[in-house]
């Protein structure tokens, strides 16, 4: 039952097996199903509607929603996923058997403004019957609880039955199961679940999914449940089938149970049913309200545009996002994308229930500026506790015991916890012996990074770069702060050179694009001009690097490094929006980069391997953060954040990016993964930001440094250069301040890193200058030979050239 096409696939072949294979109904129904293991195993779509758990840590499960029915549930981590799907099958007995989710119209509410609550609506496409089902988590156990209401809307009586399909401890084909005490129960190593509703099951069955032992195989053969089986004892894709008693309109709780054993499972479940679906869900939406309660006022730019209920959402999927046993960390997004197509058979694919230090830092900022510092403090100290390696570096993403799920190195992700530290104010020595280790490895192994924020190519890249530099003027700090000076000087002088290199690496000036001049997305060898062939690793096909560009470079600004009027920022937008952005019915959004192979395939199908990009939402918010540092306002920017959530008010990682089809809607999400949580804190960070008329994740400390208005540029000279005893280098050119080609007053350089020389002088900003280097001993003077070296003071703060001598 895992995979809702096997399954529809596999029905009808099966029917006459099924009928041939079953016998009449007895008081004592065979003990052990046939058929293990069953069909394969997926999961479902990465578009969820709505999701769930409660606030407190007693309560360890989290539900979501889509396509009318439940889909994947969590326990006992957020990183677990237990449950491929739960939803109702109805019948009349005799000359129909559907799906709920494929035999209803849709719809989905938030039933309270200030909490996760949702509630479902499936009225029957051939009008016969109604289902309306209302979702909360019980905060005192691990129980998922679902209200229903059934109605028969015309020509009943009809029967109700609960298709579960578990998928325990991450797996869809280890599971085995059982009817025991009126309930459904099943357990695969540490997890047990188990299923029970307030009225009983008339029938209850366990069995593979896709198998004559399969209920809904059985049932769907004549409309009837014939054979059940109490058990199901050999590991497979267990698939259960209860009955639920109905009338003519029936409300009724089904409750699942999680558990270490089925006997936990099962005491959980009948717990929270005794305690009724009210009680749970009244204590369920008043830890959400109290939460809210506890954080910063709502911003103005959301009250003032009546985006309250987007704006309260999207705070309590930040904090529904952690974990409730690893405390502080955050995974990416309760889904898999495209999940419908991702083997579900044990293969360990995390999906986006990882935690990624990019991801949490921006969800951290969010939160900050939301007024819970608390969670950031708790995701520091995850970051540093848990995930930081020993030799400073930080994994691509992990579990939440931090363990490795994707294995590659991404050098923002060693950076940014720094950052965050930093804005947290944590330089304690504790930290900073932390902190040390991490900017000693971006020192050493940057500022080249075997992958970018897309995850997929690496190089230089100016997003990271930018991310590089940001850590290394915080770890600075922090260093000072301490007493390192030797450690922060160290750290500036390589963000130093870095950030005036920056553009030498990554801007190019002979793209095929507009006018030739931008910085494109990658680099492979820091040359942006050679036309370096990439290969992009999502099924995008191998192009010239200066033909492929992403808007990263605008973390630049947005962290400080680069003024917001930056004259190279400045230039690379005309690409950035003739190339990348739509005008969608939702507003401006834009692509992560041209020629991007991930997305759904050209007719819509989901992604496994190649398809195409589509629109990311958190991109329109970045590009608002930019307009605001450059004083321009960035109201249209979070309407459109906005109005591409779902009715469940969920921002997703991808929307459509062109006519609504195949099931898609122009400037609406796709299957890949809905909520993400980086989306919905870009949504907040820019509330925030528009109230404060610039971008509050900005590092003053950085700022400060190099995008601060500055009338000079401190230019550093740096010659290789051997020499013998009694012999010294000095720096001579055009300039007063370079001594006016004059060797009496050329500006001499120190020999701390010989043969490295080196010399600072103060230029005014703008100002183009040549310069020689040249070699004293004692009255006689040598210049380096060749042509004069030439150079123009960037339009940062610092800048650093880099050479070696001529002789």
């Amino acid at each position: 039952m895992k995979s809702p096409k096997r399954r529809r696939a596999t029905v009808a072949l099966l029917t006459a097996a099924a009928l041939l294979a079953s016998t009449p109904v007895s008081a004592a129904p065979p003990a052990d199903a046939p058929g293990a293991p069953g069909t394969g195993a997926a999961w479902t779509t990465g578009g969820k509607e709505g999701f769930g758990t409660a606030t407190n840590a007693a309560s360890k499960v989290w539900f979501t929603l889509g396509q009318g029915i439940n889909h994947e549930i969590y326990y006992p981590t957020v990183d677990v996923a237990n449950v491929q799907d739960l939803q109702y099958v109805v019948s009349d007995g005799a000359g129909f058997t559907q799906l709920e989710r494929d035999h209803t119209t849709k719809q989905l509410m938030l039933t309270d403004p200030r909490s996760l609550s949702y509630r479902q609506v499936n009225t029957a496409t051939n009008g016969r019957y109604r289902i309306t089902k209302t979702h909360t988590a019980d905060p005192a156990r691990s129980t998922v609880l679902i209200q229903t209401r059934f109605e028969v809307l015309s020509g009943g009586p009809l029967q109700l039955y609960a298709l579960y399909n578990p998928s325990l401890n991450n797996s869809g084909m280890g599971d085995t199961g059982a009817t025991s005490g009126g309930q459904l129960v099943a357990s695969d190593g540490p997890v047990s679940t188990a299923l029970a509703a307030s009225t009983g099951f008339v029938k209850a069955t366990s069995g593979y999914s896709g198998t004559a032992s399969d209920g809904y195989v059985d049932l769907s053969g004549d409309h009837v449940l014939g054979t059940q089986y109490d058990s199901a004892s050999t590991p497979g894709n267990l698939v259960q089938l209860g009955q639920i008693p109905v009338g003519t309109d029936t409300t009724f709780t089904l409750a699942i149970g999680f558990g270490g054993d089925r006997g936990a499972a099962s005491a959980n479940a009948s717990a929270s049913l005794t305690s009724g679906f009210g009680a749970a869900d009244t204590a369920y939406r008043s830890g959400w309200s109290g939460y809210l309660s506890s954080l910063a006022a709502v911003p103005r730019s959301i009250t003032g545009a009546d985006l309250t209920t987007q704006y309260n959402v999207a705070l309590m999927t930040l904090k529904a996002h952690e974990d409730k046993t690893y405390s502080g960390a955050n995974v990416a997004s309760l889904t898999n994308p495209w999940g419908e197509a991702k083997d579900a058979n044990g293969t360990g694919d995390c999906g986006y229930h990882a935690v990624w230090s990019r991801d949490l830092y921006q969800v951290s900022t969010a939160q900050i500026a939301a007024g819970d510092s608390a969670a950031a403090h708790r995701s520091v100290d995850y970051l540093f506790t848990v995930q930081q390696r020993p030799d400073g570096s930080f994994p691509q993403n992990t579990r939440l015991d931090g363990t490795n799920c994707w294995t590659s190195l991404q050098m923002d992700e060693v950076a940014f916890p720094i950052v965050l530290a930093w804005q947290l104010g944590r330089s304690d020595a504790g930290m900073w012996a932390k902190v040390k280790k991490s900017a000693d490895f971006l020192v050493a192994h940057g500022p080249s990074t075997p992958q970018e924020r897309w995850e997929e190519n690496g190089g230089y890249s100016p997003s990271t770069i930018a991310a590089e530099i940001a850590g290394l003027i915080c770890a600075a700090d922090i260093a000072e702060r301490n007493g390192d000076t030797t450690a922060a000087a160290r750290y500036r002088e390589t963000a130093d050179r870095w950030q005036a290199q920056v553009s030498a690496w990554t801007f190019t000036t002979s793209g095929p694009l507009g006018d030739g001049r931008y910085f494109h997305r990658i680099d492979g060898n820091g040359n942006p001009n050679d036309g370096q062939n990439v290969f992009l690793q999502n099924g995008g096909g191998n192009h010239d690097e200066r033909a492929i560009i992403d808007a990263g470079f605008l973390d630049l600004v947005r962290l400080g490094v680069k003024p917001a009027a930056d004259p190279d920022v400045a230039a690379s937008l005309s690409e950035v929006d003739s190339t990348l952005k739509v005008n969608t019915p939702n507003g401006p959004m834009w692509y992560r980069y041209n020629h991007d192979g991930y997305g759904e395939t050209a007719s819509g199908g989901p992604y496994t391997g190649a398809g195409v990009g589509r629109l990311w939402p958190l991109l329109t918010g970045e590009r608002g953060e930019y307009e605001l540092a450059n004083g321009r306002p960035a109201t249209t920017h979070l309407a459109a954040m906005a109005a591409s959530a779902n009715p469940g008010f969920l921002i997703p990682e991808q929307v459509w990016d062109r006519q609504s089809a195949g099931g898609f809607t122009f400037g609406e999400g796709t299957g890949s993964a809905t909520p993400l949580a980086w989306s919905m804190a870009q949504f907040v960070r820019l509330a925030h930001s528009i109230d404060a008329s610039a971008p509050v994740e900005t590092p003053s400390v950085v700022k400060q440094r190099y995008s601060a208005a500055c009338s000079a540029v401190s230019a550093k000279f740096t010659v290789n250069a051997a020499t013998s005893w009694g012999q010294n280098i000095f720096v001579v050119g055009d300039r007063p301040e370079l001594g006016a080609w004059d060797p009496a007053n050329a500006v001499p350089m120190g020999a701390a890193d010989y043969p490295l020389w080196t010399a600072n002088v103060t230029l005014p900003k703008g100002a183009a200058f040549q310069y020689k280097y040249i070699r004293k001993e004692g009255g006689a003077v040598t210049w380096e030979s060749g042509a004069n070296r030439a150079g123009t003071a960037s339009s940062g703060c610092t800048m650093a050239l880099s050479d070696t001598w001529r002789p």
